[in-house]
């Protein structure tokens, strides 16, 4: 979803976040979920538009990448980004996304597609281009159409598929009147038809299982694109794309594409070299970029003034957290010092060629709430927590800093600007400290308890901590292999070392310390694992968590350790909240890697804010490689932070996100992709209503009124819109923070010499 596209639907927004839980309260309309009034995107796009007219015709544009794709065929489970970007620039797709997240025929491939049925089934007539050809000269059709039916359909496990939704609905695919006509008939309405066939592969791909697990993964034989694939290079970490030249559209201004394997924390450096002409970066690298451009001065010196080697050698040393670059060091040690600077300076004069282009990315990051056992099975808990959070103060950490909205994301299902997008915080409400601290009196939770952890028994866990095995996080539920939530890095998450890769646990509100003030940085969810280092490169609380809150002894005694059980609180101490002898601590799970420096910031905020209303957090740092899959998909957290991609189509791609939880034939809790594990069965049936509903508009609002009731059960407490920063070199145009809007490749391209950019948004982050 990512993000900018990650395909919104090919690493999908099928990956999902949600479970078990009930919720009892009445049906909430969502807020204006039945109006007409369109909402807009947060964030304009940021691409330096030019006419095509402007732009010199040929040349080969450097794209990072974070990997080269394991397979090319987004289909399949181990998809990612870079799989997605090749799709986009070689393959037919029906519908493309516009910069509000709406889908729009694709004229290079439709000339109309619409419902000339609904009764007794739902018919769906595809018009196409009528120059429309594989790249070996055979017309699409009809013929491909079916092969990815069939292939994608369910019916048929020996295509090793990822997700089959829609495709599942369909009962047949026929040649209409001619060979340019495909008639769709489907078994039930699916309101979400527009979904399907982007991109579309061609028969020799989706036409036996082992050309669709095997044959697709590291080449494409026939595309239909703008651009063909010439090679994959796995050595040289490059995927080459080159001109189709049976093309019918608009001729691509550039030669080729290389998409070329970079790590995150390698982006500058790659610029500065000259190996890639664009790069998403995060904010530590867009800072560089900026002052670059300004005349290559430091923090320090400001606008204008001159790299010295001495300001060089300042800058370096802030940048790689040290302030005091000669206290101390040997003579040697200085000479490196000296060295590495001077590199440093020469990259700052080669990434002025450069400016960062910013956009809010489609995609938000939220507060999961594990309510499978413990405290937060307890929905009153729950939504106590929501109340603690200042979702406003949250969103200004991050973007107010890059100079982007900081508004909150008001919904789960959808961002600014898409159809199905309504506000409905309000069924669950803004921060009210008085209010969470009655819910959690009427859970049963009170002031005075024992401060910090009690001493465990022998197989005794902390309340709110890893749950009982019988049915509860110990005993790890099917969660869906097909998606996963989408990542910084955009890549699956590897398989990690489990609980052996955790990297110490303290629990906030263990002292009076304080908490210091977590750093200006991008983010990651679950696939997405950056190197967001501090601006600065200093070392603080939000980064490795230790200078401030100290680890928990074994045993009581001194200040902050474990008090006995029963143990009051001290006079004037808010003191922790207890139940049953035992104090409200919940373990939040955050990843400990460089590239997660602002998700660690991001949990200290919330760990101060749910610490004033007597809520412990219990925070353990993990690996990045075993976040995800060890720790948030297995159910062995409380509280976690991680992103989700937004969809065009949530009434499908959400849907196995939020559905509840069902117990599967050997016992276990079948989860999809829910992993809050908070679910209701009016929510399901919202989905289902909202997904048979050819009327768009009444789709909507069912959409929006199942977002109200997941904003009500406390599952998962959206944050804020992602945000989008992408280094380009500055005579690239049609390239950038692309927001919603699925690329045009054919438009890109290097500025003719001579010709002046027009008016752009301003690049400072």
């Amino acid at each position: 979803m990512s993000h900018h596209g990650v395909g919104l639907r090919a690493v999908t927004r099928s990956v999902a976040f949600l479970t078990a839980g009930v919720l009892a309260v009445p049906l909430v309309t969502a807020c204006g979920g039945d109006q007409d009034e369109e909402s807009k995107p947060l964030a304009g796009q940021d691409i330096a538009p030019a006419a095509r007219a402007e732009l010199a015709d040929g040349g080969t544009l450097r794209w990072a990448v974070d990997s080269v794709p394991e397979t090319l065929n987004t289909f399949q489970a181990d998809a990612d980004a870079a799989t997605t970007r090749v799709a986009q620039a070689v393959l037919p797709s029906m519908y493309r996304l516009d910069v509000n997240g709406r889908p729009q025929r694709n004229a290079d491939f439709l000339e109309s597609a619409k419902i000339v049925e609904t009764e007794p089934r739902q018919v769906v007539l595809y018009k196409l281009h009528q120059q429309a050809v594989w790249s070996d000269g055979r017309e699409i059709g009809a013929a491909d159409f079916a092969a990815q039916w069939r292939a994608l359909s369910g019916r048929d496990s020996a295509y090793w598929t990822a997700r089959n939704a829609g495709y599942d609905r369909i009962e047949k695919v026929q040649r209409g009147a001619n060979d340019l006509e495909v008639k769709v008939t489907f078994s039930r309405p699916y309101a979400d038809w527009k979904s399907l066939f982007s991109p579309l592969y061609p028969k020799e791909v989706m036409g036996t299982p082992d050309s669709f697990n095997d044959g697709a993964r590291r080449r494409l034989k026939v595309t239909a694109g703008p651009f063909g694939l010439k090679k994959v290079a796995r050595a040289d970490g490059d995927v080459v794309l080159v001109r189709n030249p049976r093309w019918w559209g608009r001729t691509p201004r550039l030669d080729g594409i290389v998409l070329h394997a970079v790590p995150r924390d390698k982006r500058a450096e790659a610029l500065a070299a000259g190996k890639v002409d664009v790069a998403e970066i995060d904010p530590a690298e867009a800072e560089r970029i900026v002052l670059a451009a300004r005349g290559k001065s430091t923090p320090l010196q400001g606008p204008g003034a001159a790299l010295t080697p001495a300001r060089a050698l300042r800058s370096w040393a802030l940048a790689h957290g040290s302030d005091d670059e000669a206290a101390g060091a040997e003579a040697g040690a200085r000479r490196k010092q000296r060295a590495a600077a001077a590199e440093y300076a020469e990259q700052q004069q080669s990434l002025s060629a450069f400016e960062v282009r910013k956009s809010l990315e489609p995609a938000y990051t939220q507060l999961a709430l594990n309510g499978a056992d413990g405290p937060l099975a307890d929905e009153r808990v729950r939504r106590a927590i929501a109340r603690a959070l200042d979702r406003e103060e949250i969103a200004g950490l991050v973007l107010k800093p890059l100079g982007l909205p900081a508004v909150p994301v008001g919904s789960h299902l959808a961002l600014s600007g898409q159809a199905a997008y309504a506000d409905n915080s309000g069924a669950l409400g803004g921060q009210d400290t008085d209010e969470a601290e009655a819910l959690l009196a009427d859970a049963g939770w009170v002031h005075g308890g024992p401060l910090g952890k009690p001493r465990k028994k022998d197989g005794e866990k902390v309340a709110g901590g890893e749950g009982k095995k019988a049915g509860g996080r110990s005993a790890a539920p099917k969660a869906s292999p097909k998606a996963s939530p989408k990542t910084s890095a955009k890549a699956s998450p590897k398989a990690g070392e489990g609980s052996g890769d955790d990297d110490g646990t303290y629990v906030v509100g263990d002292d009076d310390k304080p908490y210091g003030e977590p750093v200006r940085e991008d983010h990651q969810n679950p696939q997405d694992h950056r190197d967001h280092r501090d601006g600065a490169g200093k070392k603080n609380l939000a980064q490795d968590g230790k200078q401030s809150v100290r680890k928990h002894p074994e045993q009581g005694g001194a200040p902050g350790a474990y008090a006995p059980k029963g143990t009051p609180a001290p006079a004037g101490a808010a003191g922790a909240l207890a139940k049953d002898g035992k104090p409200l601590t919940l373990r939040f799970v955050l990843p400990s890697g460089p590239g997660s420096a602002t998700l660690r910031a991001v949990g200290e905020r919330i760990a101060r804010m749910l610490d004033r209303v007597g809520i412990r957090t219990a925070v353990t740092k993990v690996s990045d490689d075993s976040y995800f899959k060890d720790h948030i998909a297995s159910g062995q957290y409380d509280l976690a932070l991680y992103s989700w991609p937004a969809s065009a189509f949530p009434a499908t791609d959400a849907r196995p996100i939020y559905a509840k939880p069902v117990p599967a034939a050997d016992g276990s809790l079948n989860v999809e992709q829910n992993y809050t594990r908070v679910g209701t069965d009016q929510v399901d049936q919202l989905f289902d209503q909202a997904i048979a509903t050819l009327d768009e508009g009444r789709s909507a609002s069912l959409v929006r009124k199942a977002d109200a009731r997941i904003w009500a059960a406390g599952g998962s407490i959206p944050l804020f819109q992602r945000p989008q920063l992408t280094a380009v070199r500055k005579n690239v145009a049609n390239l950038g923070a692309f927001g919603f809007q699925t690329p045009l490749y054919e438009d890109m391209g290097f500025l003719k010499k001579g010709v002046t950019p027009g008016s752009r948004p301003s690049s400072r982050p």
